[in-house]
């Protein structure tokens, strides 16, 4: 299967402000869509919007590729609520073999998504009534019963939750075939309510918060040596250690707890086997800036280490390579991504270039506005360079002008290899003398650098770009994990963000 696509992508329409721009193809659409969706509102459309727009595209493209896609997302991306839109709305356009159970089974990887699927389903489906799961799609049915031998009694029980869609609903419906004795003696236990309760941090927390206590040093006392206990057993996952951060420095843990805390946050292993999206350190790490500790400054350090870790296995640049890397911070990207994040689109922006800046070394930073600024910052940091860049944001004003990071160039006459643009895409001229980025690349092309690359990073998906992308030097990528830079790397080998996909395998 080929996605010739990006040559196709050449149909002028506007932007949300009203400048030009053109369409992307319904599978460059797709993709930018799904890689950029939290499904929470954006700055420019709505959640229930950007569902719908999706749901459309799916209709527009080749099931395979839709298929493909889900399965990107959740094993390449690690995002969990959009590959499971994908793989049910799959079902309503593709019937005859067993391309949806595949793919349901392969975007299932954690036991509370068996529900969260059929969850999705029926919302889909409009469901109403006391069976809102009744007449459920063949194939997805088979998927989730196949996903049913991928966990255990632990697994099962952490996530047994008494919500609208229970893991015995699920048994039920899918009727799941045991790979083993043990395996039907624990859906057995699922069907009796009887899964052992599992220890984790938040069954042990919220045993200990309705206890009583004689005072509130016999409290903290308690809370103390239960966050030691948590640290010590091994059951505190890598997440929740990251969210857990505040609570356990508020503690006052010992030093050795606190060590064995920061040893595992820098552990490369666990730091891998963890799949955090980069914005997730940044969380963590602006969460605990502020806390009274004595060792606030040492898990600070372990989360530079950890996220550094993360980024070894982005291909960068060597001094030969001169590299741009501009983050969009103009109104437009201030947009929270979800609804209970304090990470906004931007920060993702700076988070990214600060990454593939820790990766390459010949690099001119900076942010846009109404204005292109240049940030001079050492290789060595990322969280802290993210943080440095974050509070400056508003120095630059709130448009869009990306054409200033060309006409920068222009004007010192600097040759560069390749310009990255951290953005939503959104370009516009607010001073309204006819400029653009498109007018500026085609300049700085001519005049300056003809071998130059512009690499365009989507962190937003609305579908449409500032100037036609190509495959010679104009190049789309979409997503907010580190692992577009895979695409970028693919892209130096001669292939571009649909050919990724194309390779998966089903």
């Amino acid at each position: 299967m080929k996605f010739n696509v990006l040559k196709r992508s050449t149909k002028a329409t506007t932007n949300y402000e009203g400048a030009k721009a053109y369409r992307m193809s319904p599978e460059m659409e797709l993709y930018t869509a799904v890689v950029t969706a939290s499904l929470s509102n954006k700055f420019y459309e709505k959640q229930e919007d950007t569902l719908k727009r999706i749901v459309e595209l799916i209709g527009k493209v080749d099931p395979r590729f839709v298929a493909k896609l889900a399965i990107y997302t959740r094993e390449k991306m690690y995002l969990r609520s959009i590959p499971m839109v994908l793989a049910v709305e799959l079902a309503k356009v593709h019937r005859g073999d067993s391309l949806v159970k595949n793919t349901v089974n392969r975007v299932i990887r954690r036991a509370d998504e068996i529900t969260e699927m059929l969850a999705y389903y029926q919302l889909s489906n409009a469901r109403e009534g006391e069976k809102k799961l009744n007449k459920l799609s063949k194939q997805v049915q088979k998927g989730i019963a196949a996903s049913f031998n991928k966990f255990d009694e632990y697994q099962f029980a952490k996530y047994n939750r008494p919500s609208d869609v229970t893991l015995k609903d699920a048994l039920f419906l899918t009727h799941p075939k045991a790979s083993s004795d043990e395996q039907q003696a624990l859906f057995n236990k699922i069907v009796n309510d009887a899964l052992e309760v599992p220890y984790t941090w938040e069954v042990e927390l919220s045993r200990l918060g309705q206890a009583t206590y004689e005072n509130d040093a016999a409290k903290k006392a308690a809370f103390t040596a239960k966050w030691e206990e948590l640290i010590d057993s091994g059951k505190l996952g890598y997440m929740a250690l990251m969210r857990n951060m505040r609570n356990i420095l508020q503690a006052d843990v010992s030093s050795l707890h606190a060590r064995k805390v920061a040893t595992r946050l820098a552990d490369p292993q666990q730091v891998s086997r963890s799949k955090q999206l980069p914005f997730r350190f940044l969380a963590a790490y602006r969460e605990i800036r502020q806390v009274d500790s004595i060792y606030t400054s040492y898990f600070l350090s372990s989360l530079e280490k950890a996220v550094k870790v993360s980024a070894e296995n982005i291909k960068g640049f060597d001094l030969d390579t001169r590299l741009v890397l501009a983050a969009d911070v103009s109104s437009s990207m201030y947009s929270p991504v979800s609804a209970k994040s304090k990470i906004r689109c931007y920060d993702i922006g700076l988070m990214l270039s600060m990454l593939m800046r820790y990766r390459s070394e010949n690099v001119i930073t900076g942010i846009f506005g109404d204005r292109w600024k240049v940030v001079n910052l050492p290789q060595e940091s990322i969280l802290a360079n993210t943080e440095k860049l974050n509070k400056i944001e508003g120095s630059v004003g709130y448009s869009t002008n990306g054409h200033k990071v060309i006409d920068y160039l222009i004007s010192k006459s600097q040759v560069v290899d390749k310009v990255m643009i951290f953005t939503d895409l959104q370009m516009w001229d607010n001073q309204s003398v006819g400029a653009s980025l498109q007018k500026s690349w085609k300049k700085y092309k001519k005049s300056i650098a003809p071998d130059a690359k512009l690499y365009l990073f989507d962190l937003q998906g609305y579908g449409k770009t500032p100037l036609r992308v190509n495959d010679n030097d104009v190049f789309l990528i979409g997503g907010w994990s580190d692992k577009i830079f895979e695409v970028l790397a693919a892209i130096e080998s001669g292939s571009n963000a649909l050919k990724e996909i194309e390779k998966i395998e089903i």
